[in-house]
């Protein structure tokens, strides 16, 4: 008799992947029998007053996404054709594509290698700079409560792309409240997903009517056709309110998965020769990522072996000079934002993830570096 033995291949553990419970389809489907239709109505006001009172902001805005969050923010501020923004080497290429979406110049500054975020003591201010971009990085701030006094001094708008940094703080207070406005990103890998979607905050109420006006054709409210100013159509839905409704309604559980994730892969790899992790503040921090940095030589090699084991990884993004659509804006040197982006890497970051697919991670990590 010949005995057949199965192996049973271990699933494929993804880079990221969104959280979906049963709200979501439970909610979504009571208001699409409710009859609504469809458009942005009274499920996105109850959306954003959820998301601005989650953070402490006054008002919130929703809009398509986090791009056009940052341009309308730019818009809301005068920000346009002949204006220089500043803006770090290191982040999501959707930050100068915003500044370039207005019409204005993106001029680029290298980032401090302690939290990845702008080197408030490199900025590149000229009497062209209208407003600075400030990233906060997978959830960690640097001093931007003293990036928010320098560009008061100067007279210039502080827009915090706030993307990776829903809910992490800086000295107890929430990123995204400390710029003249705040945006977020609402895709499906972020903590909060609507799909696809961004938020914009703010707690002065003259931009927060311009950016709803600049939203929406340039008038002040639908159902009518008197425009007072050129405006756009960037608006919301409400099935996209309903599902971070649902999101939002274990906010908590999600922040705390967050948190754990993130320490289990710090307390497993932090003695790991060739491993190194950026200094996060646990308390003040909701990393939306677990992020490594190794040798630059290595990363390729190990993102492949990684694969090879049924695991997902992803290349930190590259240097915004480095991009062949950005070769022509810049040729200063960023060294930091060069360095960093050649070394660092985001594990396994789902919120789906057991201990065990964690463990087997930090195995696998533990298992190339030993054996080169």
């Amino acid at each position: 008799m010949i005995t057949l033995k199965f192996c049973m291949k271990k699933k494929f553990i993804p880079q990221i992947e969104p959280w979906l419970t049963e709200a979501e389809p439970r909610l979504m489907s009571g208001y699409l029998r409710s009859g609504g239709w469809l458009a942005e109505f009274d499920q996105t006001e109850k959306f954003e007053k959820s998301f601005a009172d989650a953070i402490g902001a006054r008002y919130a805005v929703a809009t398509n996404n986090g791009t056009v969050a940052l341009a309308l923010s730019l818009m809301a501020f005068g920000v346009g054709r002949g204006d220089e923004v500043i803006v770090p080497d290191y982040t999501m290429i959707a930050t100068p594509n915003a500044v370039l979406l207005v019409g204005a110049k993106p001029v680029f500054a290298d980032i401090d290698a302690s939290n990845m975020c702008l080197d408030i003591t490199k900025l590149p201010i000229t009497k062209k700079t209208k407003a600075v971009i400030y990233v906060s990085i997978n959830g960690r701030s640097g001093d931007i409560a003293k990036l928010k006094k320098i560009c008061k001094a100067n007279r210039i708008s502080l827009i915090e792309d706030a993307c990776q940094s829903f809910t992490s703080k800086h000295d107890g207070r929430y990123l995204g409240t400390f710029g003249d406005a705040g945006c977020f990103s609402m895709t499906f890998h972020k903590i909060i997903t609507t799909g696809n979607g961004g938020v914009i905050v703010t707690d002065n109420r003259d931009v927060y009517n311009e950016i709803k006006k600049l939203k929406n054709f340039g008038r002040d409210k639908g159902g009518d056709d008197h425009h007072e100013t050129i405006g756009y159509n960037f608006k919301f839905s409400d099935p996209q309110a309903v599902l971070g409704l649902a999101q939002m309604s274990n906010l908590g559980e999600r922040l705390k998965r967050k948190k754990e994730l993130y320490k289990l892969y710090y307390d497993n790899l932090a003695n790991v020769d060739g491993v190194e992790f950026i200094k996060t503040n646990l308390s003040e921090t909701t990393p939306l990522f677990a992020d490594i940095l190794v040798p630059a030589g290595l990363r390729p090699k190990l993102m492949q072996f990684l694969k090879d084991n049924g695991i997902g990884s992803r290349a930190f993004y590259p240097s915004i000079n480095s991009q062949p659509a950005y070769r022509d804006f810049s040729g200063k040197k960023f060294p930091v934002s060069a360095a960093m982006s050649q070394k660092g890497l985001w594990l396994p970051s789902s919120m789906l993830l057991k201990k065990s697919d964690i463990l087997y991670v930090c195995k696998n990590i533990k298992k190339f570096f030993n054996d080169l």
